[in-house]
Formats: C-alpha cells, sequence, structure tokens
C-alpha cells in the first residue's frame, strides 16, 4: 500500500497521508482550510514497513482506507519545555 505525504505550510508538524497521490476529494473541506496549502513531501510504501516515526502504522492504513487520508500532528510538547514556554510568554 503506497500514499502520497503532504506538510503544511500553516501548522508546523502536521503531515496529511493520502491514499493517491494529489487525491483531496475525500479530505473534508474545513481540514483543507485549515491546513493550508499541501507541499508534497514523499510517497512511501507501507506494506514495506513495520512503523512509522510519529504515528502507528496501522492507524495510517486504516484510516486511508476507510477514509482515503490520515493526519499527522505534531507532538504535545513535554511538561518541562511548557512550564518554560509559559514563563516566556509572561515576559
Amino acid at each position: 500500500m503506497y500514499c502520497a505525504i503532504y506538510r503544511s505550510k500553516k501548522k508546523e508538524g502536521t503531515y496529511l497521508y493520502l491514499a493517491e497521490k494529489d487525491k483531496f476529494d475525500d479530505v473534508p473541506e474545513a481540514l483543507m482550510n485549515s491546513f493550508g496549502q499541501p507541499e508534497f513531501a514523499m510517497m512511501i510504501n507501507l506494506d514495506k514497513r513495520d512503523k512509522l516515526a510519529v504515528v502507528d502504522i496501522n492507524k495510517v492504513k486504516q484510516s486511508l482506507q476507510s477514509d482515503g487520508f490520515f493526519v499527522q500532528l505534531p507532538p504535545p510538547p513535554d511538561a518541562a519545555l511548557q512550564a518554560i514556554r509559559n514563563k516566556n510568554e509572561k515576559l
């Protein structure tokens, strides 16, 4: 199973996986609006991989088969980093 991966120019660390390259028909309009102009990143063969770096490969495959797309959001910041960010915002 091949899939195309696009990165968001609007939301850093957000990626859109599609079952077919450049086929955005299954992606809801609201999601496309918040995602922004997709930038093609790569094609990968999910059948030749055991895992992906950030998300569960089985969830990706299931979502691609049922919905035609999968959205990978950036991981939440860890608590220590968030505490530093909160202090910096007060300055």
